[in-house]
């Protein structure tokens, strides 16, 4: 009789992150199309896929040490420590596409095998491109990650490897000149393209294939990074009727890691020809928004460069061999940073000192961490960040889950306040900034058999950095606080419709420059189920809506949002109608977005042109139409 291989016709897939034991397998859930979409659902951007965005929560920086300081784009990045480490069975990819109005395109390439039984390697790569609706807005976008992770035949020995590439560019078109435009009755304006906007002057292509941008951010990230693991311990093994599989308990773990990262955030505006004619940048603009004084003609461009080299050396004790979620870790890190402007270069280092205790009990009842850095020499010295959390698990009958926990973090301001970075605009403040300080208490409780959670986060904020009016910095030294409150609760109404309802709320106290919405809304009615057995289906409406606020508007030369307290944003809810299908491991999704811009007017007819805004001079795009595939298959 011939013994089955299991392997033969199904796939086991799990990854981990660098920071985790845990092991997580794939989403197949359809629906929620932000877990597939770049732009999370709490955020807002510029009008266009691609463009620079930020989340309509407060959602204050964290980190201590070195920061660059340019987060527009982040959304569109992979991330070092998001970084997944595979293990699968057999070879496994995903091919994903997603097609919108105005040819915006997403294609998404992932594969993963075991090379070895012992030893995965994976590759992934993105590719974001959208000309846009209004005149230069065009974005185009890669990211480009290869993993490996090899574990010795003893078990002792882990060796996590990554190269991490992200080049963003985005064209930058300052908002359009007159709001008017898009709301009034100009019927050579139902068109968006044709609106005047106050920069750029490039022809609209709708060639995906063209990356070529004269007005914008350019912004390349490259990463590489290299984590070697040696455990002292305990063999084992484990008989079965047909194999022996060696085990092994660790004790102790020597761990090295060491990485190297560059960084080029540029802006530019250089003069071209168009089908109008010779394009120059606008001189008033940039002296009016930034006092730089141009010559008709000139080029305009802004450029810092970073280089960082990270060496880490770590020590782990694991109380109980057989519970690898709970370990003490004791470690130091040496960084070595050099930056190029566009009159100096200069050079730093950080000396940090770091320690973690972890703790997830293996009857799954309690999850404890507790870690913190301190910098203790160099650059960012006196930089620091100190968190414990709990979480416990208390019955599916009763609360669930339930979470509490605190932070504090010290931090140096970006260095995008320091008089060396190229992108310093504001010759009126010469004085350093001080450290920003943030206490953070928040708590949490999940109950699954409500399918609800309920979350608070309350932070104490000293020395408050913040940009005004283009790019004039400023630092609010008063403590001032904020509180924000969410819910996430599904509602069974009948045997096949649910209604999803996110809700968020926020305030702040004291005069601090900062705007926020004091309710944040996302609402999905979804009729769902199985139908002929391997069909999942979700289809149904989908509402957003913020109330009344006086948005952050946008630098385009910093690539920042800035704080303002003149003009009002108040936007219709957002509508969206979608259907979402899973027929085994393909998924589809179609959605029609922004019907709330649908209008009869008795200049112009029917359309969709009551446009949303997104910051002053930034109004989202009417209707769209998006089609997604993501297909996952056993090769």
């Amino acid at each position: 009789m011939h013994h089955r291989n299991r392997y033969e016709d199904s796939v086991t897939i799990y990854y981990r992150y660098l920071d985790s034991s845990r092991h997580h397998k794939l989403d197949s859930s359809i629906n929620d199309f932000t877990l597939r979409f770049p732009i999370p659902a709490t955020n807002v951007y510029l009008g266009n896929l691609g463009t620079a965005a930020r989340s309509i929560l407060f959602t204050p920086d964290l980190k201590p040490g070195w920061d660059a300081g340019f987060h527009a784009f982040d959304i569109y990045k992979w991330k070092p420590e998001e970084t997944r480490f595979f293990n699968t069975t057999r070879p496994y990819s995903e091919l994903n596409y997603l097609l919108g109005t105005r040819t915006e395109q997403i294609i998404e390439v992932m594969h993963t095998q075991n090379v070895r039984l012992n030893w995965n390697a994976a590759f992934q790569y993105r590719f974001i491109n959208s000309p846009g609706f209004f005149q230069n807005q065009n974005s185009n976008h890669n990211n480009i990650l290869f993993s490996s992770w090899y574990e010795g035949k003893r078990k002792r020995y882990n060796n996590y490897f990554f190269v991490l590439a992200n080049h963003l560019q985005s064209s930058e078109n300052g908002g359009i000149q007159d709001t008017a435009d898009f709301l009034g009755n100009t019927l050579s304006f139902k068109d968006r393209i044709n609106i005047p906007t106050k920069l750029g002057g490039q022809n609209p292509s709708s060639n995906f294939f063209s990356t070529t941008i004269y007005t914008g951010n350019r912004y390349r990230e490259f990463s590489v990074l290299m984590r070697q693991q040696y455990d002292l311990g305990k063999k084992d093994s484990l008989v079965t009727d047909s194999t022996v599989i060696p085990l092994f308990y660790p004790r102790v773990r020597f761990e090295h890691t060491i990485s190297y990262h560059s960084y080029k955030y540029q802006y530019f505006d250089f003069p071209h020809s168009t089908r109008e004619g010779l394009y120059i940048p606008d001189s008033s603009y940039y002296h009016d928004k930034y006092g730089l004084t141009i010559h008709p003609g000139d080029s305009i461009q802004f450029r810092d460069r970073w280089k960082r080299l990270t060496n880490d050396f770590s020590i782990y004790q694991f109380p109980d061999a057989k519970n690898q979620q709970q370990f003490i870790r004791l470690g130091a890190q040496v960084e070595n940073l050099k930056g190029e402007f566009e009159s100096d270069s200069s050079s730093f280092y950080n000396l940090i000192f770091h320690a973690e205790y972890r703790n997830k009990t293996r009857n799954q009842k309690w999850d404890v961490e507790l870690f913190g850095n301190l910098y203790w020499a160099g650059f960012n010295s006196g930089d620091y960040n100190a968190h414990i959390s709990l979480k416990r698990f208390v019955g599916k009958k009763r609360i669930g889950y339930a979470e509490i926990g605190f932070e504090n973090v010290n931090r140096s301001p970006s260095f995008l306040f320091d008089t060396r970075s190229s992108f310093y605009l504001d010759t009126a403040v010469t004085s350093g900034f001080k450290k920003q300080n943030t206490s953070h208490i928040f708590a949490s409780v999940y109950q699954p058999a409500l399918k609800l959670k309920l979350s608070g986060d309350y932070y104490l904020i000293s020395n408050y950095t913040y940009l005004t009016r283009f790019f004039r910095l400023g630092q609010y030294e008063p403590l001032f606080n904020f509180l924000q409150l969410s819910a996430q609760k599904v509602f069974k109404i009948s045997r096949r419709l649910n209604w999803y309802a996110d809700a968020y709320l926020q305030q702040k106290t004291g005069g601090v420059p900062l705007n926020t919405p004091l309710l944040l809304t996302r609402n999905r009615l979804a009729f769902e189920g199985n139908f002929f057995k391997n069909l999942n289906l979700s289809t149904g409406l989908e509402v957003k809506y913020h109330t009344a606020y006086k948005a952050d508007d946008y630098s385009p030369v910093l690539g920042q949002f800035f704080y303002q307290d003149s003009i009002t944003i108040s936007n219709r809810p957002d509508i969206s109608a979608f259907v979402h299908f899973r027929i085994r491991s393909f998924k589809a999704f179609l959605r029609f977005e922004n019907l709330n811009t649908m209008q009869v007017k008795k200049v112009g007819g029917f359309g969709f042109t009551n446009n949303n805004l997104a910051a002053p001079g930034y109004p989202y795009p009417g209707l769209q139409i998006r089609l997604g595939i993501w297909w996952g298959f056993v090769n």
